[in-house]
């Protein structure tokens, strides 16, 4: 049975998709070739039709997770940016969430390839950001983040990572409310 061309496509897509939500629910050293492939529903051989090894699909897996979320929606101003990153939902569900906050640590760690995806990733993380804090015409017309962007980021990103952490309901909707509350008097 003859594919159309649009099906090698469709299957990568669906393979990268998975992996992203995988990787940021496990961890990336937890995702296998196998366990992931029998996941969506293919053999672990057809792997290789897509990929040239487990790198390589990281590194679109990051790449793709990278455009999900509050701070890739370009519809989304400052402040419903930080009130949708910073929510109890985006906390209790990293395989839905930011990729920087959900495999950070991990990505640090990797091969040269995923480390410079990563490296990408938080560099469009800090440009999109900071387009939300001043406007895209601003925002061009500066050669680096602001020390508020920068501050901002890192609060976001903290707080996600330190309300996953605590193992404490309560104490992780204080962390969100109070980082919340902090970047947008900041912002």
């Amino acid at each position: 049975m003859r594919y159309p061309d649009s099906h090698k496509l469709e299957v990568k897509e669906k393979i990268v998709r998975a992996a992203g939500r995988l990787l940021r629910r496990d961890g990336l050293d937890a995702v296998s070739i196998p366990g992931l492939m029998k996941e969506v529903g293919l053999t672990h051989g057809g792997f290789y039709n897509h990929f040239a090894d487990r790198d390589a699909l990281v590194v679109e897996a990051v790449r793709v997770a990278a455009r999900e979320g509050a701070i890739a929606d370009e519809s989304r101003d400052f402040a419903a940016t930080v009130r949708d990153y910073l929510s109890e939902g985006h906390a209790a569900h990293p395989e839905l969430g930011c990729v920087l906050a959900a495999l950070g640590a991990d990505g640090a760690r990797a091969s040269k390839s995923v480390r410079a995806a990563f490296a990408e990733t938080a560099r469009g993380f800090l440009s999109r950001l900071e387009v939300k804090r001043l406007g895209a015409a601003r925002a061009a017309r500066r050669s680096a983040p602001a020390d508020e962007t920068l501050a901002a980021a890192s609060q976001l990103l903290g707080a996600i990572v330190l309300a996953r952490l605590v193992n404490d309901d309560e104490l992780a909707k204080r962390i969100l409310a109070v980082a919340r509350k902090q970047a947008l008097a900041a912002g």
